[in-house]
């Protein structure tokens, strides 16, 4: 059945060149001679395997060329395996695989349906670019995968490579049942979409407002590492936290009034009104009084200050932000050009 193969996946990362600066001028990486400093043609390049301190096996390229496999025409599926028992931590790059025409759908479809039905997967080896792959054929709705997988001496042995490991598992009480009803208070169904690459949106966002001259929003500051002392405690806020936020299967119970603080001013912004503790007295974020702006993040607190065009917010900390808001001395409506 020929097929052929497509990467199943893109790289959304942001790109960009060393460049000089002050200048426009790009960097260029040169192949350098450690030792004199002087740069070295292509040609004169040789690979050295390290046997010992200073000492190496010099391997020339067409040495490596005569022993490659030659590229595979075929894909020899050797064996079928269930899929489930293959861990998670073999699986590398995941590519599509497409028949070649119209005359092999039917024994494309025919090979993914076995699969699917039989819980499979179909192993086999290919080469590659010079490289040799092992690789589990599976199935999807409509669409055959191919995924590389690691070689059994790539994967690392946990017990060896980590330090510390629990010697035996956690025996039933009030801790465990409480973790379970935090998972599955946490419980929905699987939706990627729901996941978001912010780092990347805010080096966008970067590029885009430094692009059109405009201030950058700093980063709210990372969380810190629960310092557990009474892990029932943890999880009990833990959970508590988790049947308040609602969200996908979670949200079945409707959420009790909040009192004071971010619960009842989220609610206010939901539902487009002012919260019920109403605005300072100081003229200062609308419907915002100054507790309720101390329980949103640096960087909510930062979006507000811009709509407001507070001059200095981008080197404001969040006390100061939240002093401007509510209507202190640093806060003020006139217009600025720059922060």
């Amino acid at each position: 059945m020929p097929v052929g193969l497509f990467t199943a996946t893109e790289d959304h990362t942001v790109h960009f060149h060393q460049l000089q600066r002050g200048t426009s001028d790009r960097i260029r990486n040169r192949r350098v001679n450690e030792r004199t400093g002087k740069e070295v043609e292509a040609a004169d390049i040789v690979k050295g395997y390290e046997t010992g301190e200073g000492e190496y096996v010099v391997v020339e390229p067409d040495e490596l060329d005569e022993i490659a496999p030659g590229r595979s025409r075929t894909l020899d599926i050797t064996d079928f395996v269930d899929l489930d028992r293959i861990e998670p931590v073999y699986f590398g790059r995941t590519y599509y695989l497409a028949p070649r025409g119209e005359e092999y759908l039917k024994v494309y479809e025919l090979l993914r349906t076995a699969l699917a039905e039989t819980g499979k997967a179909g192993v086999a080896t290919f080469v590659m670019r010079n490289r040799q792959y092992l690789t589990a054929l599976r199935a999807e709705e409509k669409v055959l995968l191919l995924q590389t997988l690691h070689w059994a001496d790539e994967v690392r042995d946990p017990v060896r490579e980590l330090p510390e490991l629990s010697s035996g598992r956690a025996g039933r009480g009030k801790e465990l049942d409480m973790a379970l009803r935090l998972v599955d208070a946490l419980s929905g169904d699987w939706d990627p979409a729901r996941y978001r690459d912010t780092y990347q949106e805010k080096v966008r966002e970067l590029v885009r407002a430094k692009a059109e001259g405009s201030e950058v929003a700093v980063a709210e500051e990372a969380p810190r590492a629960t310092n557990v002392v009474d892990l029932m405690d943890v999880l009990r806020g833990s959970l508590e936290q988790a049947r308040g936020t609602g969200g996908g299967e979670r949200a079945q119970k409707p959420r009790k009034k909040a009192s004071a603080g971010r619960g009842s001013a989220d609610a206010s912004r939901k539902k487009g009104t002012a919260p019920s503790r109403g605005a300072s007295s100081r003229g200062g974020e609308p419907g915002r009084s100054r507790s309720e702006l101390r329980e949103l993040s640096k960087s909510e607190l930062y979006e507000r200050a811009t709509e407001r065009e507070i001059p200095g917010r981008s080197r404001m900390s969040r006390a100061q932000l939240v002093d401007a808001l509510s209507g202190g001395t640093r806060g003020t409506r006139k217009k600025t050009t720059a922060a």
